[in-house]
């Protein structure tokens, strides 16, 4: 399977960034173990998780996916086969979110010490809390990268102005830059994206790895109705059966019939192809969901169905 480099970093991440915040959540550990061979089988050998992962499954405190990940390369054997990326910033299960230095330092050891590794290939700033200077976080930064501990890092749910401030401090202070952005981003929400976060991007040649990169499984096809969703999902998928959300999978469903593939690969395929993207994330919970992972991979969009999508 053909890697990509993530923008300027020179970090290899395979075409598709596999989603780790079901660890723990929606599969246990055995299950995860399994769904982690199968994901790795395929080539997909970037991973996403966050320090956070999955705080809200009952009985949880956040770590779960740090610690299944760690738990897996440990007994696979494979850490140098795996890039990693995991967040800081959310202080899950504590009141506000934590962007200090001491609080980042603290983490990303306890971050390491679940994933059982001595480096973590990309950190994110998950969440932001704006009373801190932008210079006390990269500072932060700095010191995890001089110890080798980090390697790059990213900024995923800050607002623009911040993640501006923040490229500007790292010019002016001789602090590391924000070398990639983790958005929210797919077929049915773009604008937030292509209107204030794509400048950014483009303008400091940062990689992108989207999140939300099916909608919460909307953009399956699996949930016609309303009354289709069950579960944890129901309050994040509801809102897009519109006339526009409903007109996307009309679209959708023309061409996954074409190619022959599924809604989700026609959805993971126009992220590919978005010319700003790096990478989609995506998770799965079934062995034959990552069918839809190399179908992305082995698909073309011709001109015409993504205008028809972009639309």
């Amino acid at each position: 399977m053909q890697k990509k480099i993530l923008g300027t970093t020179g970090l290899t991440i395979s075409p598709i960034v596999f989603g780790g915040n079901v660890f723990g959540w929606t599969l246990d550990e055995k299950d995860s173990f399994e769904m982690l061979d199968k994901v790795f089988e395929r080539g997909f050998t970037t991973l996403d998780t966050a320090d956070s992962y999955s705080h809200w499954a009952p009985g949880n405190s956040g770590g779960e996916s740090e610690t299944i990940i760690g738990n897996w390369l440990k007994k696979r054997g494979n850490r140098k086969e795996i890039t990693i990326a995991t967040k800081v910033g959310s202080n899950p299960g504590k009141e506000g979110r934590d962007v200090s230095k001491k609080y980042i330092i603290k983490a990303a050891e306890d971050s390491l010490r679940r994933l059982q590794t001595d480096h973590i290939d990309l950190y994110f700033t998950h969440w932001d809390n704006e009373n801190t200077p932008v210079e006390e976080t990269l500072e932060a930064y700095r010191q995890l990268m001089e110890q080798g501990k980090v390697l790059h890092i990213g900024a995923s749910n800050l607002t623009p102005e911040r993640i501006k401030a923040s490229l500007k401090a790292a010019e002016n202070c001789d602090l590391p830059a924000y070398e990639v952005l983790q958005p929210e981003y797919s077929l049915v929400e773009k604008e937030k994206f292509e209107t204030q976060y794509r400048p950014i991007a483009k303008e400091n040649s940062m990689g992108v790895l989207t999140y939300f990169s099916l909608a919460s499984g909307f953009l399956t096809g699996k949930y016609r109705e309303p009354k289709d969703i069950k579960g944890a999902r129901e309050e994040m998928i509801r809102k897009y059966f519109n006339e526009e959300g409903l007109r996307v999978l009309q679209i959708l469903d023309d061409i996954s019939e074409k190619h022959e593939v599924s809604n989700a690969a026609v959805a993971l395929r126009w992220l590919m192809q978005r010319p700003e993207v790096s990478a989609p994330i995506a998770s799965a919970t079934k062995e034959e969901h990552l069918q839809a992972f190399e179908d992305a991979v082995n698909m073309k969009l011709s001109q015409e169905e993504m205008e028809s999508l972009n639309r």
